[in-house]
């Protein structure tokens, strides 16, 4: 964080301080909210969770460097003291933000909006110093702890935005206001939530609403193959840039034309800009990183870099965050895919499709597809429905086996298999990441590849742990009983 004085975070954040004993005393390192996190000249955050009170880790923080607390009430130690400690976290991410001058690009969309940050930030980070979003660190903490982050420095900030209702992301929004704003699609993921695909359009859609006037440097980038996305164009006064894939709509400023998967299942296509043209092969596995790459590319293009310096970033980035099509080779050949940090159904349906790329090349050779798979959480009514469509997409796709994993939700992935025509040990019900692994480690052979993914509820990163212990997954690492997963 830039640095700042006691004296003046207690004046934006309207608090008093309290057992303080030089107010002038700056915070020149980090903005915290895990004590294990402080660093000499930290700013210790103390929330009152359900489980953990922030609050009693206080005088923890200060004995290992922080020099202050932002707290709900006094602690002993140095604090400065709020009515609430989230507003005034915010309250103090946005004046950092105001005074940096950074240009804040701010994402959001139902899937792809992790893989996506991490593709601009990598693209951005070549050119100038940029900031981005931990993994998936989206919330109303989250976000405003990214943005303290930034120094005097920062360039760019790259902030990812979730929402699971209406004025979330306009809450976000006003944090730290974006000058660009990007919307990747509009899917099922949090429907049940939601109530639908309208409402999730709706909440979306305040991304653009919350951008300058295009004559303030405002710029909407915006999904040309996504229907409700491109209507998000009627809500905004910024400039509206379109990329898209398939480009139905003749409106894509930025395009993709050629577009192949290579042996490996990785994504090649010749990228379209109004400032030229070049070629790109990704890093990332899987057809759908293509339209991630194009708005990454857009807003890279709007920050002033050529196609050729897009390309040549984007044929350089890698996987930044955890569990996101992780793929890694065992040395007796087999290769798992760890997608298991979330899922909806239109991820589970680009991540089955990749996984077919990739066993491709190798059913030749004997290799086969494996798909593990578990719940998508929050789809409401639509639960059965799409669960039994990802089962039958599987045995469309030709997946050699299909493992699902859990109760009801798993169940109703195996009877859509078997309703598509997948019958005898095609694909199989199981318990639990335990009961997975068992008959994983009895089956597996040299060439196989398996895909793990899940909503991130169901705590399947276990599975694909455990396949890749140093052994080749013949502990029970990862497999605790008990172990409690954060949706």
């Amino acid at each position: 964080m830039i640095a700042l004085s006691l004296a003046e975070i207690a004046t934006i954040v309207g608090g008093q301080t309290h057992d303080i004993p030089d107010p002038s005393a700056l915070v020149t390192g980090s903005v915290v909210h895990d004590s294990r996190a402080v660093q000499q000249g930290s700013l210790f955050v103390a929330f009152a969770g359900e489980r953990v009170d922030g609050h009693d880790y206080a005088a923890g923080a200060v004995a290992a460097g922080a020099v202050a607390v932002l707290a709900a009430r006094p602690v002993g130690v140095p604090a400065i003291v709020v009515d609430d400690v989230q507003t005034a976290l915010g309250a103090l991410a946005r004046t950092v933000v105001e005074r940096l001058g950074a240009t804040v690009v701010a994402l959001t969309g139902s899937a792809g909006k992790t893989s996506t940050k991490d593709l601009i930030a990598q693209v951005l980070s070549s050119k100038a110093p940029t900031v981005w979003t931990p993994g998936s660190l989206n919330n109303e903490i989250g976000l405003p702890l990214t943005a303290l982050t930034a120094t005097g420095d920062t360039r760019f900030l790259v902030l990812e935005m979730g929402a699971r209702g209406i004025g979330h992301i306009r809450y976000l929004t006003s944090l730290t206001p974006p000058r660009i704003g990007l919307v990747l699609n509009v899917g099922s993921a949090h429907i049940g939530e939601f109530g639908g695909k309208e409402q999730i359009a709706q909440a979306k859609g305040e991304m653009v609403e919350a951008l300058p006037a295009a004559d303030a440097g405002g710029i909407a980038v915006l999904n040309a193959d996504d229907p409700l996305v491109r209507a998000m164009s009627a809500r905004t006064t910024a400039r509206v840039v379109f990329f898209g894939e398939s480009n139905e709509a003749g409106e894509a400023d930025v395009r993709a034309e050629n577009v192949r998967l290579t042996d490996t299942g990785q994504p090649a296509f010749r990228l379209h800009t109004p400032s030229g043209c070049s070629d790109v092969t990704l890093r990332l596995y899987g057809e759908h990183h293509v339209s991630n790459a194009l708005a990454a590319a857009a807003v890279a293009h709007e920050l002033g870099l050529s196609a050729s310096e897009i390309a040549q970033a984007l044929s350089a980035a890698g996987t930044l965050s955890r569990w996101r099509m992780e793929v890694t080779e065992r040395p007796d050949g087999v290769t798992v895919v760890n997608d298991a940090y979330n899922a909806n159904p239109e991820s589970m349906r680009a991540a089955l499709r990749a996984l077919a790329a990739m066993g491709e090349a190798r059913r030749a050779k004997g290799g086969r597809t494996w798909a593990v798979l578990g719940a998508m959480a929050e789809l409401g009514d639509e639960a059965l429905a799409e669960h039994d469509a990802v089962g039958r997409l599987a045995v469309r796709l030709n997946v050699s086996r299909l493992v699902a994993v859990g109760e009801r939700e798993a169940a109703w992935l195996r009877a859509g298999a078997y309703n598509e025509g997948s019958w005898g040990e095609e694909s199989v019900h199981v318990s639990d990441a335990r009961a997975a692994v068992d008959l994983l480690r009895s089956e597996l052979r040299p060439g196989d590849v398996v895909l793990v993914k899940a909503s991130r509820s169901v705590g399947l990163e276990r599975v694909a742990t455990a396949l890749l212990e140093a052994d080749g997954g013949s502990g029970r690492a990862g497999l605790g009983e008990g172990e409690v997963v954060a949706g």
